[in-house]
């Protein structure tokens, strides 16, 4: 077994810091031996998990500097995803900057896509998602 490398702070969110793209991997043990699954996949199937619902238009940045919001391309979703894992580095907890289409109802469109990409994370990697944050940073029209 490798030893694990230091966990880079990337981040400070409540006086804390947390990891995300390029940090620890989440390791899993399994009966004869382990797996790690790096942040960067499950920021990808976040992303992906996300845009298949109903209502999103797309990702956005997830750090906006400019205060002007641009829609990420299909290649680059996970721009649009935090993946931070806790202490235990057992369970994840996931932000995504979103984009929703003008005329849906917000409330029902992000309890959807907290669902969905527990549900997809969960069943493509055996992560306990700990929580799914969705922050809705623009409303576009069709």
């Amino acid at each position: 077994m490798s030893p694990l490398l230091p966990w880079p702070r990337c981040h400070r969110r409540g006086g804390r810091p947390f990891y995300t793209l390029g940090g620890r991997p989440v390791r899993l043990e399994l009966e004869k031996g382990f797996l790690e699954i790096s942040p960067d996949v499950i920021t990808t199937i976040s992303g992906y998990a996300a845009t298949s619902c109903f209502g999103v238009i797309g990702m956005a940045p997830a750090s906006v500097g400019d205060g002007i919001v641009r829609l990420l391309k299909k290649e680059s979703l996970s721009r649009g995803v935090r993946v931070t894992t806790d202490k235990d580095n057992e369970t994840v907890s996931i932000e995504l900057h979103i984009i929703v289409r003008h005329g849906v109802n917000i409330s029902t469109v992000s309890r959807s896509i907290m669902h969905e990409v527990r549900y997809v994370v969960e069943n493509l990697t055996g992560i306990k998602v700990k929580s799914v944050d969705i922050c809705v940073d623009s409303i576009m029209s069709d």
